[in-house]
């Protein structure tokens, strides 16, 4: 392995792969930032550049570069106006928007930051050291095992649930789930519920429904109520990056947790940074003390940091069953693994003997290119949260304007629009109602996959036998239980 990671340091380190790093940064960070791209966009669309260079290390770097540079900056479009510029970044947006709405937009970009540079780089550590022996225990996990995990997810819900809403979130949970069937699945290829609209056979875009449940209403409240408004905030607020002892001492064990729990649900093929990041969310939620539980969601420090140490954690982990495996983790590492075969590079049991240069160097690259984008950002970010003194009358269209872009983009129709539209202003209403809007949005991203997962699974064992038969599946749906049961029994009597 030393003599691997050592190959992996000279390949990296050589002045053509550091460019491609930095360049992989920029670009993805850059539109990590616009609502609706996304890497899977960008990656996709910089293929034939990464092949042109000719190199598969250099290819690869590059690309994935652009890939955990997305998620570093789709934060920043979550934090400042509440636009998710990726999935992976919804969980943020919790936490990290209302602490911008309380002159907190520096120190919640800068917090942003560091736990990203914590997640990737704990996350490459672990790459480094067990990368060959989790491929082999991700190839242990199977459809039954999915579906579990899927559940385990689902019971995300509670952290969502405040006193008196655990209906309310339940309802919305189904709402999401129900949303999720619209289109054709994975295992049958009749369209479901599209009224006959040949548009939503591919379903609802989930940049769509992420920029209607969180975005557009924001827009609609700014209008609608002249004292909501993102503008205002001073020079002296916007340059205060501190984070005081005390945070630090709050967030570490966020940071420490998050980092390896983001990592091996990256490892899961299928998984992937935006479950993960609900996921830490949760469960940082749930495991807080009541006092700290009543700050998530108004602007708790441990909610900013728990997804954005998860979810780049997870990019990590992902790159797991990619390059061991040769088996994506995401549709991101799937347009990755066509990279790779279009380079004439087998990823897969074999790729550290007959290619160890791709292999090791992709991982070095992973470590400079999180410490890149920290030391790209940290010095940007005065400069980055100045959007929060653009005055309301060019800051609504300006959000707007990405908001539909991204929408439209997604599926290239106008059908998307008028979803858009729809969708915000019953999220609007909801919003109004006093209804969590976070746990429709947790329904609809697992819903898909835990139909798919358990249609196979039943398939397999001719029943729901596996429930109960797979000790992997039986232990993960006792861990959605208790993740349910046990703020249910915290908050009982209060």
């Amino acid at each position: 392995m030393l003599d691997g990671l050592l190959l992996g340091l000279s390949t990296a380190f050589s002045l053509k792969n550091l460019l491609m790093v930095i360049a992989g940064c920029l670009v993805g960070t850059f539109i990590g930032m616009l609502p609706g791209l996304g890497p899977m966009s960008i990656i996709a669309i910089m293929i034939p550049v990464a092949i042109s260079l000719g190199d598969p290390s250099t290819a690869l770097i590059l690309l994935a570069g652009v890939y955990y540079g997305a998620i570093f900056g789709g934060s920043t479009s979550s934090i400042l106006i509440n636009a998710p510029g990726v999935a992976g970044t919804v969980a943020t947006s919790f936490d990290g928007y209302p602490l911008a709405q309380k002159g907190q937009a520096g120190k919640a970009l800068a917090i942003a930051a560091v736990c990203s540079f914590c997640g990737g780089t704990i996350g490459a550590l672990l790459l480094v050291g067990f990368a060959p022996a989790l491929a082999s225990v991700a190839l242990l996990f199977h459809s039954a095992e999915y579906f579990a995990l899927m559940m385990v997810g689902l019971s995300a819900i509670a952290a969502f649930a405040g006193k008196g809403k655990v209906a309310k979130a339940l309802l919305m949970t189904i709402l999401g789930l129900m949303l999720s069937t619209i289109g054709e699945s994975a295992l049958f290829n009749a369209p479901r519920f599209t009224m006959g609209v040949q548009d939503l056979q591919s379903g609802v875009s989930f940049i769509t429904l992420a920029m209607a449940m969180f975005a557009l209403p924001e827009v609609f409240h700014m209008v609608l109520d002249p004292s909501r408004g993102l503008q205002g905030e001073s020079n002296k607020q916007i340059k205060n990056l501190s984070v005081t002892k005390n945070e630090v001492k709050k967030i570490a064990p966020v940071v420490a947790r998050q980092s390896l729990q983001g990592f091996f649900i990256g490892v899961m093929p299928g998984a992937g940074a935006t479950i993960a990041s609900f996921l830490g969310y949760a469960v940082e939620r749930n495991i807080a003390r009541p006092e700290e539980q009543k700050e998530f969601g108004k602007g708790s420090i441990k909610g900013l940091a728990a997804p954005e140490t998860a979810n780049n954690a997870a990019c990590t982990g992902s790159f797991v069953p990619l390059l061991t495996l040769g088996i994506p983790g995401s549709g991101t590492t799937a347009i990755l693994l066509g990279a790779l075969i279009a380079l004439n590079v087998s990823p897969g049991p074999r790729l550290m003997i007959d290619s160890p240069e791709v292999f090791w160097s992709v991982i070095v690259s992973m470590y400079i290119g999180n410490l890149v984008l920290l030391l790209l950002n940290l010095p940007l970010i005065p400069y980055i949260a100045k959007v929060l003194s653009v005055p309301r009358n060019y800051l609504v269209p300006f959000i707007l304007f990405f908001t539909l872009m991204g929408a439209y983009i997604g599926q290239n129709n106008a059908t998307e629009l008028l979803l858009l539209v729809g969708l915000g202003i019953c999220a609007t209403v909801l919003r109004f109602a006093d209804y969590p809007l976070a746990p429709l949005l947790i329904g609809f991203i697992l819903g898909g996959m835990m139909e798919d997962n358990f249609a196979r699974a039943m398939n397999i064992t001719d029943g729901v036998s596996f429930m109960w038969e797979r000790p992997g599946t039986l232990v993960l749906l006792i861990i959605g239980m208790a993740l349910i049961a046990i703020p249910a029994y915290r908050n009982r009597g209060r």
